[in-house]
């Protein structure tokens, strides 16, 4: 799993946090895109036009995994990388 974000974060990821506003101001990567999970069917035109890579992340793995499968479907090169955290290590401060 770390060996496939590194590969995506080395390739210009864009790293997509679809947590609660909630979850989202008590921290997240410095970066990273915030698309709240229940509302990227419509934002799937956002996602396409950032023209690069994806690595959804969340609290646990269950609501990136949901939206990895969703864009996955739409054609968007995307991977799960779990919790938020798990990609945030990878990242330069």
């Amino acid at each position: 799993m770390s060996n496939q974000i590194q590969e995506y974060l080395a390739k210009g990821a864009v790293v997509l946090d679809v947590r609660t506003i909630a979850e989202w101001n008590e921290g997240h990567s410095k970066g990273a895109k915030h698309i709240v999970l229940n509302t990227i069917p419509s934002n799937v035109e956002e996602v396409k036009s950032w023209n690069k890579p994806v690595i959804a992340v969340c609290r646990s793995g269950a609501r990136s995994g949901q939206a990895t499968q969703f864009l996955q479907n739409h054609g968007i090169d995307i991977i799960n990388g779990g919790p938020w955290q798990n990609v945030d290590q990878y990242l330069t401060k």
